[in-house]
């Protein structure tokens, strides 16, 4: 499994729910998930991040691939660069196609990994819905521990997870 970063003009397309454009400009073959009505708000709002933060690219959003089967099966990655007090939020889901296969988990590790070799982050950030059984036990699987609640405007209530950078396991 490896996560594909995704250029600015292939977010937007796939904000814009215009498969045949990001495909064209994607480095890997994408999927009608990527660009269906449960992904586009997600590309949206990182389409219009990367304008005013061009370096948040890197640690935005990217696709997650399956090399061996050729495949795109989801999406994951940070909801931005480490804030003022080293922390990431990490966000993933996986085409309903292809869950349960372990997708999820692999893109958690790997954006674990990654933020353990970044020297500024110290802790990483997982905000879950209350009745999402299946995300709460994968990151608890992985260390996270309970921490709070918050609302979030476009998803409501949240339970916030988080674990120290670099003291996964896995």
């Amino acid at each position: 499994m490896e996560l594909v970063r995704l250029d600015r003009a292939v977010l937007r397309a796939l904000a814009d729910g215009d498969l045949a454009t990001a495909e064209a400009g994607a480095p890997v073959p994408l999927s009608p998930y990527l660009a269906g009505e449960e992904c586009r708000w997600v590309w949206s709002i990182r389409a219009a991040q990367v304008l005013v933060d061009p370096p948040s690219l890197d640690w935005i959003t990217r696709v997650v691939w399956d090399p061996a089967r050729r495949l795109a099966v989801g999406k994951a990655g940070f909801h931005g660069p480490p804030d003022a007090a080293g922390m990431v939020e990490v966000g993933y889901s996986i085409d309903p196609a292809h869950r349960r296969q372990g997708y999820a988990r692999a893109a958690l590790r790997a954006m674990l990994a990654r933020a353990a070799a970044e020297p500024a982050v110290a802790t990483v950030r997982a905000s879950i819905a209350p009745d999402n059984v299946v995300s709460r036990d994968l990151v608890l699987g992985e260390g996270f521990v309970e921490v709070g609640e918050q609302v979030d405007e476009e998803d409501g209530l949240e339970i916030v997870y988080e674990v120290a950078a670099g003291t996964h396991l896995g």
